[in-house]
């Protein structure tokens, strides 16, 4: 009997700048976060808490949204493209 394997969209969050040793892992619904220094993993914490409450607003699922709507959904709670930042638009 075979299993219908459905893979799982989630967020996936990566610091790199700890620097006090510890080992940072937070599981949520449809996120994992990964490493950060104490402020980096927290603002990441609050960001996939943030997309996940925009999600309920528009009663769907990460794995119901499309690109566009990840996109939009990001910019609203303040995640912005890396090249934005890097030119000051932000």
């Amino acid at each position: 009997m075979k299993k219908n394997h459905r893979i799982k969209k989630l967020l996936l969050g990566l610091g790199f700048d700890c620097n006090d040793g510890r080992k940072r892992i937070t599981v949520g619904d449809n996120f994992r976060l990964y490493g950060g220094s104490k402020m980096t993993h927290e603002t990441m914490k609050e960001k996939a808490i943030k997309f996940n409450e925009q999600l309920k607003k528009r009663d769907k699922t990460l794995d119901d949204v499309s690109e566009k709507e990840v996109y939009e959904i990001a910019y609203k709670i303040g995640l912005r493209p890396l090249d934005e930042e890097k030119e000051g638009r932000v």
